[in-house]
């Protein structure tokens, strides 16, 4: 997290060195400050300031050394337990393909939408429930 927030950091002071470069060339060039690119670039800066305020302070609570921090560490040690997932399972992609059909009736005809919630809620509660039918039924 160390590498992450002096990343920040660094990212802090290039967009506040790009926004005076980019506000004096615009006063030399137009004879007047460029409001738009001076404004996005400036809270760009700021923004990365208050990711790397935020990554420093999480890390001085936390009270420990991350794996990616120490030098001796392996990739195995940064490894957490990210769930369960079943790779056989079809009710992800059926819940995108009716999710799209959502999408398509927002742009094409709203007609098209409700179909589309009916088919969401059928795939949404197949995903939930597919561990408790079949074969690996409780």
């Amino acid at each position: 997290m160390r590498a992450n927030t002096n990343l920040f950091w660094i990212l802090f002071g290039f967009f506040i060195v790009a926004d005076a470069a980019y506000t004096i060339w615009a006063l030399i060039y137009y004879g007047q400050p460029e409001w738009v690119g001076t404004v996005a670039i400036g809270l760009t800066g700021i923004m990365s300031a208050f990711i790397a305020f935020y990554l420093g302070r999480v890390m001085s609570s936390q009270g420990g050394v991350l794996p990616e921090d120490r030098p001796d560490a392996n990739i195995e040690d940064g490894d957490a337990e990210l769930g369960h997932f079943s790779p056989w399972s079809w009710w992800p992609i059926l819940l995108a393909a009716s999710t799209g059909i959502c999408f398509l009736g927002v742009a094409a005809g709203l007609w098209i939408v409700p179909i589309g919630l009916a088919l969401v809620t059928v795939t949404l509660v197949g995903w939930v429930y597919e561990y408790y039918r079949g074969n690996f039924g409780h």
